[in-house]
């Protein structure tokens, strides 16, 4: 009958069970005898005897109830179960489950007791409660005439009394149990369609608060109410004429159908949901709240109005294009659940209304979820692909152009005849079609660079954001040479090819781009943000969704790498390899490493971009929650790190090629601009007795400035050691460069050998600001070394010199140590 507590009758024994007796005592007699019952009624309970019938049973409870009461008492000793009054007229008046009325009996069931030891008891009032009304209705020829209905003539008294007749039947185990069930079974469907009757005629009618409420809570009272929950269901007009609220390919323009409008699908939810509020405020008016009406209506609406609207939708949103079926993806999701958090909220079955329309929403859109994320991903894929080879043509295209125009006006049988004189002009000295990049200008006599413009030029530089210094900046400032489109072509096949070499050297900080990068990281977080909508719902959603986002992230580190930043950097350093200073440069009016500059800026454009990316990584992935920067194995921290790598070994390879193409640059501007005199005095034959310059040449201080603002550039673009490798790589191949150099000149020498050992003291008194700082013995040996310096400088004046130096009040206590000693005692 299902009446059995377990838990209650767990905490009915603790709070009865007897304390525990001492272990140096013995059980009592009572102890013993009522163990010894118990165990006998259990025994029975469990082995009954094939031959008792239900009859027997119930003419033994009648003669227990009209036992004297010394029988009780010693019945009640012998078998441990508590007297039990069957009889209504000698009931006990303390009982909580008093049978006095035919009211108390419609409650029987649901006042029986979970007491172990005691349920023989609780069964005997139930059977003596019920026993008529199950005979007289399992004997009665007409359902109508049964007891039940006659004496109750409410129609919930008469379900609850056939609701307990239904339960109180499973306990009978008699021969011709199947015939008994049967009568019972045919009288409780006659009057469940009856009620039924009653219930669908106040459905057509609409009497939401007069029959349908009266009829529903008698067949929820009779077996649960499922017949009236399903005919609501299957009468509902909403679940009819739903489908009507909206037609999916009013999403779509006739004109254009890849053209997806969801404008038209929020309209749809949206009237669906004031109807669908309309219906469980109907449900609740209805049915009483143990019955979860509500979930199985959202099921059904679900099943036979959304579902055939997205399956059409989505359908035709596949075939039309990709765009249009990544955006109604993801976009009537987020529309759902919209839809669901609108509906009306019954407090009591919440969690259940919201873990249907979970569910509801889970298997709406599971079928095109794997088939979304991945055209989400090949999408992108598609988009950064066109945006990078578009980039890449455009260029291409531009190149041509370009060409085309240098070789428009080129003679080529006139450039054969005169091959030798073409390419004499060309190699030997520089191209007037070529503009070089100003560092300075040459003085107006045309033998080389004489001063240097301090004011800057008027035209701003192509990117303000590069940190260059000011003093680099007084010789780096110049103005942009014109378009190849606005300069006259040259006349030559050699000059247009040089033309186009300059082209492309200056269009080196083209090779990848700014905008490109933007353009791939907005399409990434469109993606990612349609994507991270299935994140919000629990299960296999939420794992997915963040596998995919991940997926577009290492995407676009893959294109931005290697089909933008690694193919630009490859494609400079190549350019950097073709430069040549003889005709690159003009002379006449700058002079400078021009494609070394625009690769420094190159530099300051990809470490941009890593920023940009880092930014991004931070913001759309990890402040979302799409992806765990902690965790190492993580396939985005591995593709980012990749990426760092790529960009710092191009970059290492562009400098290391830079460095080559300054070095080159200084050796050309030693070999053109060094004059012989300058290192030896009246070698032309002019006369030595003017007056001999000893100030530092031109080819210095242009060596000098060329160097120092190429280097400079490097400042607040790249990280410090980076920084500190390239000038010490700059320092090593200057050196060597300027080695080279001297190697070539013929130095004169000093002809008054009177002023030599002034000279060579001169050399030594140099030392002293070479010698390391760690080194303050062998610097206070030095000063104290009157020989050294050939008796013309004496310790005290070397020590003067000594103080010069940037380090010596660090130096200075250890080299005064060194000189006089310390911890001297007299004796």
């Amino acid at each position: 009958m299902s009446c059995w507590d377990e838990t209650a009758a767990r905490a009915r024994g603790n709070a009865t069970r007897p304390k525990k007796p001492s272990p140096h005592q013995g059980p009592t007699t009572r102890d013993t005898h009522e163990v010894n019952s118990i165990s006998r009624n259990e025994s029975a309970g469990r082995n009954p005897s094939p031959s008792t019938s239900r009859s027997e049973e119930g003419a033994k409870l009648q003669s227990l109830s009209t036992e004297s009461p010394s029988r009780r008492d010693q019945t009640e000793m012998i078998d441990g179960f508590d007297y039990i009054s069957l009889s209504p007229t000698i009931a006990d008046q303390t009982s909580p489950t008093r049978l006095v009325d035919n009211e108390s009996l419609l409650q029987v069931l649901n006042h029986v007791r979970s007491i172990r030891g005691a349920a023989r008891g609780e069964y005997g009032r139930v059977y003596a409660a019920l026993r008529p009304y199950y005979i007289d209705a399992i004997k009665s020829k007409h359902p109508s005439n049964a007891k039940v209905f006659r004496v109750y003539r409410d129609p919930d008294q008469q379900a609850q009394m056939l609701s307990q007749l239904l339960r109180f039947a499973k306990s009978d185990s008699t021969p011709g149990l199947a015939r008994r069930e049967k009568r019972l079974s045919s009288m409780v469907a006659a009057f469940e369609d009856a009620v039924a009757s009653e219930y669908e005629q106040g459905l057509r009618i609409g009497d939401v608060d007069g029959r349908m409420r009266k009829y529903a809570h008698v067949l929820v009272t009779l077996n649960g109410g499922q017949r009236a929950v399903d005919r609501f269901l299957s009468e509902n007009a909403l679940l009819k004429d739903g489908p009507k609220l909206g037609d999916p390919m009013d999403c779509f323009s006739p004109n254009n159908p890849e053209l997806l409008f969801l404008e038209e699908s929020r309209g749809f939810f949206a009237h669906l949901s004031a109807a669908c509020n309309s219906q469980i405020a109907i449900i609740e008016r209805v049915f009483p709240p143990s019955v979860h009406v509500t979930p199985q209506f959202l099921g059904k609406i679900a099943k036979v109005v959304i579902s055939p609207y997205l399956n059409k939708l989505f359908m035709h949103a596949q075939k039309s294009s990709m765009e249009s079926h990544v955006r109604a993806v993801p976009g009537t999701y987020e529309q759902m659940l919209q839809f669901a958090a609108s509906l009306r909220s019954i407090s009591a079955q919440e969690q259940m209304r919201q873990d249907v329309v979970n569910l509801v929403t889970e298997e709406l859109f599971s079928t095109y979820l794997d088939k979304y994320l991945q055209d989400e991903l090949d999408l992108f894929r598609r988009r950064s692909e066109a945006e990078v080879t578009g980039w890449e043509r455009q260029l291409s295209q531009q190149d041509a152009s370009i060409e085309s125009l240098y070789m428009s006006n080129v003679n080529r049988q006139a450039d054969k005849r005169d091959f030798l004189s073409s390419f004499r002009k060309v190699v030997m000295a520089p191209v007037n079609a070529l503009p070089a990049f100003p560092f300075g200008t040459k003085g107006t006599n045309g033998k080389g660079p004489t001063d240097f413009q301090d004011g800057a030029s008027t035209e701003p530089s192509s990117r303000s954001s590069t940190p260059i210094p000011e003093k680099t900046s007084r010789h780096m400032a110049s103005a942009r040479a014109p378009s190849p489109f606005t300069a006259e072509a040259p006349s030559t096949e050699l000059a247009a090819k040089a033309a186009i070499m300059k082209s492309k050297l200056e269009g080196i900080k083209t090779l990848f781009s700014l905008e490109v990068a933007l353009s791939l990281v907005h399409m990434a977080k469109a993606s990612i943000d349609r994507a991270a909508i299935f994140v919000n719902v629990e299960g296999r959603f939420r794992t997915e969704a963040r596998a995919q986002c991940e997926a577009i992230f290492i995407l676009l580190l893959k294109t931005l790498g290697n089909r933008h930043v690694r193919a630009g950097f490859d494609q400079a350093v190549e350019h950097l390899s073709k430069y040549n200073p003889r005709t690159a440069n003009d002379r006449e009016e700058q002079l400078g490493v021009a494609p070394l500059v625009v690769f420094l800026e190159l530099v300051n454009v990809g470490d941009l971009i890593q920023q940009m990316l880092d930014v991004f990584y931070e913001q759309e992935l990890v402040a979302k929650r799409l992806t765990d920067r902690n965790d190492f194995l993580n396939p985005t921290i591995k593709e980012k790190k990749r990426f760092e790598q790529m960009l710092d070994e191009r970059v290492a390879a562009g400098l290391n090629k830079g460095i080559e193409v300054l070095m080159v640059e200084v050796e050309f501007l030693c070999a053109t601009t060094q004059a012989v005199e300058d290192f030896n005095p009246g070698a032309t034959g002019v006369a030595i007795n003017n007056l001999v310059d000893v100030s530092p040449t031109n080819t210095a201080i242009w060596i000098v400035e060329v160097v120092s603002a190429h280097t400079q550039m490097l400042v607040g673009s790249t990280d410090k050691n980076m920084l500190d490798v390239f000038n010490q790589e700059v320092g090593l191949r200057l050196f060597n460069t300027l080695c080279k150099h001297l190697k070539r000149q013929r130095i004169s020498t000093l002809k008054n050998k009177d002023l030599l050992q002034y000279f060579r003291a001169l050399r030594e008194l140099s030392q002293i600001y070479l010698v390391s700082p760690s080194d303050a013995k062998e610097l206070a040996a030095i000063i104290a070394d009157n020989d050294r310096f050939l008796g013309i400088f004496r310790a005290e004046e070397v020590y003067e010199f000594a103080e010069r130096r940037a380090d010596w009040y660090q130096v200075k206590s250890r080299v005064e140590k060194a000189m006089y000693g310390a911890g001297c005692i007299a004796m």
